[in-house]
């Protein structure tokens, strides 16, 4: 039986944006301090992880909570099991968008809200591809399972409790990244760096670093940074040097003087950790400014450790950590979170990428070793392995298929920096929804989905979920 599956699709196109706008106007984003049994990453996660439930529930499919942690949509039957892997919970906003990004906007011809691209906007694809495939009551042979998972932005704590207590899939995908399709991922360690703040004074004629922070999670390059300073030096002098130095960068900033301290505000641009040049990490510039001046015995050794070992070395070069290999090619490192606090706590948190070749322990070793010299402890918060699937396997083949027939480009395979939920399948890849040449906005403020790439994405993972499951 032959189906154009965008046909169909652009029939449904009014009640998946109806639907993806109504998901993500939730704001889905980690809030622990609302957390409960039920809700162990928050209440706005609980209720996005909820909505979805019910479309399923009203749509005649069979639906699960794992507490919280996770649910599933199901229909089919059969002993094999196609997984697709979703997530509902949101990275924070940051500053400066255009329209309230819990309030979606169509501009146009594209939909702007946080989540579009990252993950709900696919997430809803999915579900109403999966609606599709029901509704033309379509044979299948085995079952198809919608997994949504909650904790994907921050440590996967939803996919070790969901597959602790649920079946894993013979094979599946999640889309959450690129088409045509990712076999290959790098490895992935959050390391924290943390560290003692003892009571200082500012050298004569310099300043006392009070503190310094910027960043929000280990994924995201910092899109604003800010220091305060107190000391004797000449305020006129440092302000009029500060802003030299964001005009010859062009770089947004500003220095504000308020109750005997100096406040020096430097804003960056954000992006996905897994690209950390893509973005302009608003922590590093100022850091390389604060590198400049005269400053305390522990703040200065806390800005060097940034301006030495992290300032345009987005391959761990200085921290002699570069490696590469050739399947996902080289080791990343983002400064994603920095804290210090006079007469408190110093710390950063990186978020490294690293060849499938490469080693958890070997990397681990480098990093104790460059930051004990600065006074930092270390700590790995979380780590995951590199994961790859043969080009050769049959739910690679059959993606590739699919792509081709409904788009007449080349169904290639990619290998990827980011983190994907197809690692926490024992054989899972990345299928869209991100067409080439297309623009990333995903961790950034107004991301964005295209609507009719949106539309396509659909009628690609309904046919993909029908010969799959055929």
């Amino acid at each position: 039986m032959a189906i154009n599956w965008l046909q169909e699709t652009e029939k449904r196109r009014e009640l998946l944006l109806q639907q993806l706008t109504k998901l993500c106007s939730i704001e889905s984003v980690l809030d622990e301090s609302t957390a409960n049994p039920g809700a162990p990453f928050g209440e706005k996660i609980a209720e996005a992880l909820s909505y979805m439930l019910k479309l399923g529930e009203a749509a005649g499919f069979t639906t699960k909570n794992i507490d919280g942690y996770a649910g599933h949509i199901e229909m089919g039957k059969g002993e094999e099991l196609v997984g697709v892997l979703a997530h509902l919970d949101v990275v924070p906003t940051g500053d400066g968008w255009i329209s309230p990004p819990f309030e979606p906007e169509i501009r146009e011809g594209n939909f702007f809200a946080r989540g579009a691209q990252d993950d709900k906007g696919a997430a809803m694809a999915a579900f109403v591809a999966m609606q599709m495939v029901k509704e033309l009551d379509l044979p299948l042979s085995k079952r198809v399972r919608l997994i949504l998972g909650t904790d994907e932005e921050s440590h996967w704590r939803d996919m070790d409790y969901y597959f602790e207590r649920e079946k894993m899939p013979d094979m599946g995908f999640t889309p959450d990244a690129d088409f045509p399709i990712i076999t290959a991922e790098k490895g992935m360690i959050d390391f924290t760096l943390t560290g003692k703040v003892d009571t200082n004074e500012a050298p004569a004629d310099g300043w006392l670093l009070e503190s310094f922070e910027a960043g929000q999670r280990f994924n995201m390059v910092p899109d604003l940074a800010q220091a305060q300073l107190q000391g004797d030096g000449d305020v006129f002098e440092l302000k009029e040097k500060y802003q030299d130095f964001l005009l010859s960068n062009r770089i947004q900033g500003y220095a504000e003087e308020s109750n005997d301290h100096l406040t020096l505000v430097l804003e960056g641009k954000a992006h996905h950790g897994s690209e950390p040049e893509g973005g302009l990490n608003a922590a590093l510039r100022l850091a390389e400014f604060l590198s400049s001046i005269s400053l305390d015995t522990t703040g200065s050794q806390y800005i060097r450790f940034i301006a030495e070992k992290l300032c345009g070395s987005f391959k761990g070069e200085k921290l002699n950590l570069a490696q590469s290999d050739d399947r996902v090619g080289p080791l990343t490192v983002n400064g994603g979170i920095f804290r210090y606090q006079i007469g408190g706590e110093q710390g950063v948190g990186l978020n490294i990428r690293y060849p499938i070749s490469g080693e958890l322990t070997a990397i681990r070793q480098q990093m104790e070793t460059e930051a004990e010299s600065f006074g930092f402890t270390v700590e790995v918060v979380d780590h995951k392995k590199g994961h790859f699937v043969d080009e050769d396997h049959q739910l690679v083949r059959t993606l590739s298929r699919v792509y081709e027939e409904q788009t007449g480009e080349k169904g290639e395979t990619m290998a990827i920096g980011g983190a994907t939920y197809a690692r926490a399948l024992e054989t899972g890849v990345v299928f869209g929804p991100l067409f080439p040449g297309r623009e990333e906005t995903a961790h950034q403020r107004n991301e964005y989905i295209v609507v009719d790439d949106l539309v396509k994405a659909t009628a690609l993972y309904a046919q993909a979920i029908y010969e799959l499951a055929k």
